[in-house]
């Protein structure tokens, strides 16, 4: 497995465990929606303010999201995601010296953010809608796929597994193959299992139990954890209280071979990972 991964004008080093920042410029996310996104448009300067903020405390990358995919989120149109995606990378790419990913699974959300200077595609849906894999492809970057049963309205109705670290294993072998044949370069490829889409709980905590079979794939797993309602099912707490379970299971998502966390809370969480690579260097 290569750690480095070509990312539009910059690489990522996966020799040692990554952060990335969280930013969702939507009016509607499950924990952090409107807090950059205010009078039904990004707010820049907040934006920019959190970004600064999250490259500081030690993000690496820096995700942005312009649709809320958590159960009964409002559908957004194309031309919506266009706006609200574009106007935070042209702000964020002229100014904060990092990698910058899309949360899309829109092709031209995809296109419109390469030629603007995002590096790394992360799509919920696996790069499945039409044309996807093939935007995708044209751009040349760096893509995350992720596994979700169904859609984000009804992913969480009665999700069902023979075995959820084999069926989710199978999915990437089958969209590996996908995307070799599109033309994706297996060097720019990171796979993520979807905690949280399309998995119950308990599935949930299986499949990070076994984490380490995603590492088969041969490519770096990336996960999202971060405040995830499997830390309601163990804690009685509200997304806003939910820091120290997720620093922690992001903490063990890392012990079992995870190469990128998806964050909320970047300083936390690497103050912890960084107390993790001492204790694994010793």
């Amino acid at each position: 497995m290569c750690p480095l991964i070509p990312c539009g004008q910059r690489v990522l080093d996966l020799s040692q465990p990554r952060i990335m920042g969280i930013l969702n410029v939507t009016p509607d996310s499950f924990s952090d929606g409107g807090e950059l996104f205010r009078d039904q448009q990004v707010d820049t300067d907040a934006l920019l303010k959190r970004a600064e903020s999250m490259v500081s405390a030690g993000a690496d990358i820096l995700d942005i999201g312009g649709e809320s995919t958590r159960p009964g989120a409002r559908k957004v149109s194309e031309t919506e995601e266009l706006d609200r995606v574009l106007t935070a990378v042209e702000a964020l790419a002229s100014r904060i010296e990092t990698i910058i990913s899309v949360d899309s699974s829109s092709p031209s959300v995809m296109r419109e953010s390469a030629s603007l200077g995002a590096g790394l595609l992360n799509d919920v849906r696996g790069f499945r809608r039409p044309g996807a894999l093939q935007a995708a492809a044209e751009t040349g970057l760096a893509v995350c796929v992720m596994h979700m049963q169904g859609e984000p309205d009804t992913m969480q109705n009665q999700p069902t597994y023979g075995d959820v670290v084999d069926d989710i294993s199978a999915f990437f072998t089958e969209r590996l193959a996908e995307l070799d044949t599109a033309g994706v370069a297996r060097d720019r490829i990171l796979i993520d299992p979807g905690f949280g889409f399309g998995k119950t709980a308990e599935q949930n905590f299986e499949l990070l139990a076994k984490l380490e079979a995603m590492g088969s794939m041969g490519v770096p797993v990336l996960v999202g954890l971060s405040r995830k309602s499997m830390i309601r099912s163990v804690l009685d707490r509200a997304p806003s209280e939910r820091l120290f379970a997720s620093v922690a299971l992001a903490t063990m998502a890392v012990e079992r071979g995870a190469r990128i966390v998806r964050v909320h809370d970047v300083a936390e969480t690497a103050d912890a990972l960084a107390m993790w690579q001492k204790v694994s260097q010793s």
